[in-house]
């Protein structure tokens, strides 16, 4: 395997839970999990050792998207019949690991405070192994979602432009904001007609956070609307493998590059 470069200088173990990149929204829809493998992708096009963990526990679909029939499992874990590390699959085509969800486990997105708590700190012992973890979390504010964010050194939240999606991203924004006010949470708008109409989704969205939380989470990137992730989606093809050359594919590797420059 190809020797790659670290975020971090060499002889410098970074903080628990600092490389570790928490992909959320407030509702289904928004391009959450697709963002998710492809931000996993352009990291390790930088030249990161990345890992995409599958978070959605229950409505696992990364797999899915990657065209994957995994041997294992995050169930497997949550069973106790291997360990998380061993879980992690590599995905050769995109050059980073993975570990899969289970789709449709309803065990899975019931798990115990316990379960969960053992979960995230197998999760934050394994990113020590990686420059990147990327966590695609569910959709939504439940309790499973909370928990596997809270050790996220950056919680990326996707939305677009539509009211259901920027009021379920606030509520994101509010619930999280509450419980660590030092949390990095910042804003991602997917599926923008433009760069100035999705500056204008940030606006609306700042401004509610500034209004009513005395909080303005910053603009991590824009993602502009492009038919080939549909088409990439579609053909279970990364978008950086099938149409690297793509708008949204050229936006995701800009929010990449510069994910990491401030932390």
């Amino acid at each position: 395997m190809t020797e790659v470069s670290s975020v971090f200088p060499a002889n410098v173990t970074p903080l628990r839970g600092h490389n570790v990149v928490a992909v959320a929204s407030g509702k289904g829809g928004v391009g959450k999990t697709w963002f998710s493998i492809t931000l996993a992708h352009a990291l390790t096009k930088l030249g990161r050792r990345a890992l995409l963990f599958d978070g959605d526990l229950g409505l696992a679909n990364v797999d899915i998207q990657l065209g994957l029939m995994p041997k294992r499992d995050l169930g497997l874990v949550v069973e106790r019949r291997m360990s998380l590390q061993t879980a992690a699959e590599r995905f050769e085509d995109g050059g980073f690991d993975v570990i899969a969800g289970r789709s449709g486990s309803g065990n899975l997105a019931n798990l115990t405070v316990q379960r969960l708590n053992e979960l995230r700190a197998d999760l934050l012992e394994l990113a020590r192994n990686y420059d990147a973890v990327v966590i695609d979390l569910g959709a939504g504010v439940d309790r499973t979602v909370r928990q596997l964010s809270s050790p996220a050194g950056i919680t990326l939240v996707v939305t677009t432009d539509e009211p259901t999606s920027l009021t379920d991203a606030y509520a994101f924004i509010k619930v999280t904001h509450a419980a660590n006010p030092n949390a990095d949470l910042r804003v991602v708008v997917n599926m923008a007609t433009n760069i100035r109409e999705g500056e204008r989704t940030y606006m609306t969205i700042l401004k509610a956070c500034q209004n009513f939380l005395k909080f303005a989470p910053p603009l991590a990137g824009i993602i502009r609307r492009d038919q080939k992730v549909r088409d990439a989606i579609r053909n279970q093809v990364p978008l950086l493998m099938r149409s690297p050359s793509s708008d949204a594919a050229s936006d995701v590797r800009t929010l990449a590059s510069k994910l990491f420059s401030g932390s």
